[in-house]
Formats: structure tokens, C-alpha cells, sequence
């Protein structure tokens, strides 16, 4: 395909790309954001519904282990397949969620998935045996799968370049918002009366959605202009001259082929997006952060913290605190940076924690060696527990600035309109697959080659993640979705 004949460059020289800029600033000068920040906060629901979602398990574990019921009652093996079943349904959801978003649309999808989360939900109340329990993580998972897939999309399709990173940084900051009250709660409800508390947020996304517009870019998609320029008038306030921004917008789907092909995995527009959203989506699971997060409360016992429960609860609020802080500065510092710094955090954070159980370890196998020795009865260790508190802080503030919303940010801007549905579907089966095969094999990894071991091979792939981001990942602070598009292709000149 001839890119000279068939497409124009967004930007030719420096002098058109000035006064294009200025325009757009002038454009953009006039939005009033007040009707975007409402539509936003409607779909992040489903990612605070996501978050109680992958928090429920760390409180309710302990408590299943220990009921008295042999029916729900689960042992290691049963409660790390309570903890990891959910991603096989977070998994089938993302590719669920890649075929329904282009088939009913971004809203209607977002609708969609509520219902998983309530019926799941609502068969763990109910649950009499293993299965129901199961049954309902693998339906909430479903709806997981889905959600991470539509909402940035939809989030994406709808902010502007200057709020966008912000706005969809806010996706993770309520998955981590929904961890941490689900620890919270499960503080004080045991684990039926937490399933009831954690279907409220997708109930009210459900009734909340009713009011939201689909995105502007969709409906153009499927020939409904006029419904497309209406969407963003609403987005964009009543003194914005939106004709503007969709003129871009109708511009530059008119220049892209309309539907997708596998002759389209040839157009560098298409693989080279790909490549980076599938790797950053394995990179992002092989910092371990799935394991550490389902996991928490039993590793905090392992490292004889006297208060689990609770110091899971400030591993949460530490994520939330810190992934508030990577939405502020997302559009000032930009995504790489964040990348970066986020990847060194935690290679460093999770050096420290493998020392701390080595350390462990070895204070053990003396402190026995005493014993039998001195016939004196052995006392727990618990001075060292502030070296696993602070690690798991350094480590949870590392991945929220960076590799916890940036991923899925960046997943949601990278891809042509043709492929966005496949690629993000893609992205998505990638994250939970790979969160399933390191939740499912965390506890085998710390039997085989030691917590210690783990934690450091850990570290030595977020070392690798670094190089990846620093050689490869775009930056995409400041830029329309269709110049990041142009980047790809090699249309873009800056």
C-alpha cells in the first residue's frame, strides 16, 4: 500500500504541524470536560466492580479454610484454585469482550457485563459446595475479562489528548479502589455478606450506563453520523466547536480500511501496536504483582506478621495512594517515564523481599539449631517482619505508578479503529493468562526454588521489562489516538 497515494500525513513539516497545534489548543481551550468526567465515572464502576473482584479472595480464603462445613470447607490445593479460577473466566471474557464490542458497541458492552459480576456474586452468597464457589468466581472473572477490555476502550474512544492519560490512569485507581475495600469490608462481614457488598458497584454501573453516550468514534464506525456528532457535542460541552474534532475523526477513518483482515497483520499500523500491547500485557503479570495481591494476607502470616489482615489493608490503600498519583502526572511526565521508573521500583523492592525471606530462613534453621541444642523452646521471629512490610510497600508503589495503569492505557490508544477490537481482545487473553499461570503456580515456584528465589526471579524480569519499555514502547503523552496510529505506520512526522 502506497502511504504517500493513499493516506496523508497527519503533520507534514513543522510549520503546518505549529499552526495544527495551535488550532487544537484553541479548540481544546473551549471543551468543558463536566459531562466527560460524568460519563467516565460511570464506566469505571465495572473497574471498582473488577477490583472487589480480584480482592475478595485474600479475606475469604482464610475464612473458607477454617469453616466447619466439609462441603465449603477448602484445602492449599481447593483455595489456590479459588484464587486463580477467576482469571480462566477473565481470560475467556477478554476474547468474549473483543467480538461484543465491535458487535454491540462500547456502551451496551459495558451494560453487558454487569450481569456476570451480579450472578456471580450471587451464586457465592448462595454456594453450597466447592463448585458453586468456583462457578461464581469463574462468572465474576467472565465479567473481569470484559470490563478490562471495554472501559479503557470506551474511556480512550471518548477524552481528548490532554485528559486522557489522566482519565484513563483512573481505570486502575479503581481496580486498586475496589481491592482495598474489599479488604475493608472483609474486616468486618464474613465472606457470604462481602459477596453482597461487592455486587453493588456493577449493580449501579448497570443503571448508571442507562444515561451514557456511546462513543463518537463507534458510532461513525457502524454510519451513524449524526448520532456520532450528537455523542460528541454532549462529551465536549455546549461551546466547543466540535466540528473541529470530528472533521479529524471522520478524516482519518475515511483514509483507514473499514474492516480488518488477517492480510492486515502485514501493515506495521497493525503488528508493530500488537507486538508492544501483548508484551507490555506479559510483562505487566511477570512482575508478580497477581500472586502478591491474591496472595497477601498468607504471605504476610508467612513472614510472621502479627496483623495480616491488616497489613494487607495498608499494602491496598498504599496502591490506591500512589496509582492516584500516576493519573495526576500521566499527561506531565509521560507514559515512558512512568514505565521506567516503575520498572526499577520494583526489581529493587522485590531484591529486597527475596533477602528478607533468605534472612528468614536462616535466623530459622539457627534459631532450631539452638533449641535442640539448648532444649529451650523456640520463639517466633518477628523482627524482621518491617523489612517484608516495607518491601511489599516499595514493591505496590512501584507497579501503581507505572506498570499497574499504563498498560492498559497505552492498550487503549495503540490500535487502528479496524483492530481494535481483536488487538485489545488479544491484550487482554495475554494478561489473564499470564495472571492465571503465576497465580497458579506461585505457591509451587516458593516450594520449588525457595520465596526467596521466587521473589528475585521475580526482580530479574521486571529488570527485563525496563529494557523492553526504553527500546520499544512509544510515548504517546499529548497526542491524538490518530497521530499514535500514524506512528506506527510511519506517517508521522514530528
Amino acid at each position: 500500500m502506497d502511504n504517500d497515494g493513499e493516506t496523508r500525513p497527519l503533520l507534514v513539516n513543522d510549520e503546518e504541524r505549529s499552526e495544527d497545534r495551535s488550532e487544537q489548543d484553541s479548540y481544546l481551550n473551549k471543551v468543558k470536560n463536566g459531562k466527560l468526567y460524568m460519563a467516565a465515572s460511570a464506566a469505571v464502576l465495572g473497574p471498582l466492580s473488577f477490583g472487589f473482584v480480584l480482592g475478595y479472595s485474600s479475606p475469604a480464603i482464610p475464612e473458607l479454610t477454617r469453616i466447619q462445613d466439609p462441603k465449603l470447607q477448602l484445602s492449599t490445593e481447593e483455595a489456590s484454585w479459588f484464587g486463580s479460577v477467576v482469571t480462566i473466566g477473565a481470560a475467556l471474557g477478554g476474547l468474549l469482550g473483543g467480538w461484543v464490542v465491535e458487535k454491540i458497541g462500547r456502551k451496551l458492552s459495558l451494560m453487558f457485563c454487569a450481569i456476570p459480576f451480579i450472578f456471580g456474586f450471587t451464586i457465592i452468597v448462595a454456594a453450597q459446595n466447592h463448585w458453586m464457589l468456583y462457578v461464581g468466581r469463574v462468572l465474576t472473572g467472565l465479567a473481569s475479562g470484559v470490563t478490562s477490555l471495554v472501559v479503557p476502550l470506551y474511556i480512550s474512544e471518548m477524552a481528548h489528548e490532554r485528559v486522557r492519560g489522566t482519565i484513563g490512569s483512573c481505570v486502575q485507581l479503581m481496580v486498586v479502589t475496589g481491592i482495598m475495600g474489599a479488604y475493608i469490608t472483609g474486616l468486618f462481614l464474613d465472606w457470604r455478606w462481602l459477596a453482597v457488598a461487592s455486587s453493588i458497584p456493577p449493580t449501579l454501573m448497570l443503571v448508571f450506563m442507562c444515561f451514557m453516550p456511546e462513543t463518537p468514534r463507534f458510532l461513525l464506525s457502524q454510519g451513524k453520523r449524526r448520532e456520532a456528532e450528537e455523542a460528541l457535542r454532549f462529551l465536549r460541552g455546549p461551546d466547543a466547536p466540535t466540528q473541529w474534532e470530528f472533521a479529524r475523526i471522520e478524516e482519518a477513518y475515511q483514509n483507514e480500511e473499514q474492516s480488518f483482515s488477517l492480510s492486515d497483520l502485514k501493515d506495521p499500523g497493525v503488528y508493530k501496536p500488537l507486538g508492544v500491547g501483548i508484551m507490555m500485557m506479559v510483562f505487566q503479570q511477570l512482575t508478580g504483582i497477581n500472586a502478591i495481591m491474591f496472595y497477601a494476607e498468607t504471605i504476610f502470616e508467612q513472614a510472621h506478621f502479627k496483623s495480616s489482615d491488616v497489613a494487607t489493608v495498608i499494602v491496598a490503600a498504599t496502591q490506591v495512594v500512589f496509582t492516584a498519583v500516576a493519573a495526576f502526572v500521566m499527561d506531565r511526565a509521560g507514559r515512558k517515564v512512568l514505565l521506567i521508573l516503575s520498572g526499577v521500583t520494583m526489581c529493587v523492592s522485590e531484591v529486597v523481599f527475596g533477602v528478607y525471606f533468605k534472612l528468614t530462613v536462616m535466623k530459622h534453621d539457627n534459631s532450631t539449631l539452638l533449641s535442640a541444642l539448648t532444649d529451650a523452646p523456640q520463639a517466633p521471629q518477628t523482627d524482621l517482619a518491617w523489612l517484608a512490610v516495607g518491601s511489599m510497600g516499595l514493591f505496590i508503589t512501584g507497579f501503581a505508578l507505572g506498570w499497574g495503569p499504563t498498560p492498559w492505557l497505552i492498550m487503549s490508544e495503540i490500535f487502528p479503529t479496524r483492530a481494535r477490537g481483536l488487538g485489545s481482545a488479544l491484550c487482554v487473553l495475554t494478561n489473564w493468562t499470564c495472571a492465571f499461570i503465576v497465580t497458579k503456580t506461585f505457591q509451587n515456584l516458593m516450594d520449588l526454588i525457595s520465596s526467596a528465589g521466587t521473589f528475585w526471579m521475580f526482580s530479574a524480569l521486571c529488570a527485563l521489562n525496563v529494557i523492553f519499555t526504553a527500546m520499544f514502547v512509544p510515548e504517546t503523552k499529548g497526542k491524538t489516538l490518530e497521530e499514535i496510529q500514524a506512528h506506527f505506520k510511519g506517517t508521522y512526522v514530528r
